[in-house]
């Protein structure tokens, strides 16, 4: 894993494990992007979020936050933050996260 990431434990933004991710292209990527990139691409082909897609893939959480916050910096990914209302996260953002992580 350390060579996936570079050595990096952190992501280059902040990144909230609730945070939604989804491609930024329809188009499946070549085989010029490592595996993961790909995989991570497939599954986001559908709105997931960052532990969703840790979880499915069976990377361990750290590693998928630095992965998908380098594939949003080139533009691969699209990121939605969850929207912090006085410090707490928004109820149905959470609810939706939940659904999400009852389906694995």
């Amino acid at each position: 894993m350390y060579s996936l990431t570079g050595g990096r434990t952190a992501p280059r933004t902040d990144l909230a494990i609730e945070a939604l991710v989804s491609s930024a292209t329809s188009i499946q990527l070549g085989t010029t992007y490592t595996r993961e990139y790909r995989a991570i691409s497939e599954l986001c082909g559908q709105i997931r979020s960052v532990a969703e897609v840790s979880a499915l893939l069976g990377m361990p959480l750290g590693v998928a936050r630095v992965l998908i916050a380098d594939m949003a910096y080139e533009g691969l990914l699209r990121i939605y933050q969850p929207q912090l209302d006085a410090g707490a996260p928004n109820q149905n953002l959470l609810e939706r996260v939940l659904i999400g992580l009852r389906r694995l």
